[in-house]
């Protein structure tokens, strides 16, 4: 697969910068152009600048925010942009928001450089999510709130304050509970 790019310009949207310079150099050698940047506001200065990008990998979650609204408008400028969203925090509200936002898929960290590549290119890359009800005793309440939370928040677009005051909760006890992450 690889042989076949010719400089396909890809944007990697991570804050975790080891991971975001592993992902831009096995991905150079694979020939792709890569813009990669650590949050949203320099995401959105790549596209402010003219940048068109073939394909992009995004996390979900970066330190103070979600990438769904940013993803949003980088298929709104350009539909044909291939979209992959990373997360360490699945969840059916952010799966669908993502593939709402326009991604072609969404992934686990970590994955492989070659799970990954195979996602851009809309590939079947085996990953099934498995988020239905069918096990009620496996779903805890603290699951279901956990979603709810990263529902609401992706409504607001990443904003904390908003989304804590549609759910009645202090901003700094939404912050406590988004920090301390999904429960196994």
């Amino acid at each position: 697969m690889s042989e076949a790019i010719k400089q396909k310009r890809l944007l990697i949207l991570d804050d975790d910068l080891a991971f975001r310079r592993t992902l831009e150099l096995e991905f150079c050698e694979r020939g792709y152009f890569v813009f990669s940047v650590a949050n949203v506001v320099q995401a959105r200065s790549a596209l402010d600048n003219g940048n068109i990008f073939d394909f992009a990998i995004l996390d979900l979650r970066l330190k103070s925010e979600l990438s769904l609204e940013f993803l949003r408008e980088l298929t709104a400028i350009n539909s044909c942009c291939r979209a992959v969203v990373l997360t360490g925090y699945p969840s059916t509200a952010t799966t669908v928001q993502a593939i709402k936002n326009g991604a072609v898929n969404y992934l686990l960290k970590p994955s492989s450089v070659e799970l990954i590549e195979q996602a851009l290119w809309l590939e079947d890359v085996g990953i099934e999510f498995n988020f239905d009800n069918s096990d009620a005793q496996s779903v805890t309440l603290a699951r279901y709130e956990f979603e709810l939370i990263e529902y609401v928040l992706s409504q607001c677009g990443g904003n904390i304050t908003h989304a804590a005051n549609r759910l009645g909760l202090h901003r700094q006890s939404l912050q406590r509970k988004i920090k301390k992450g999904a429960p196994k």
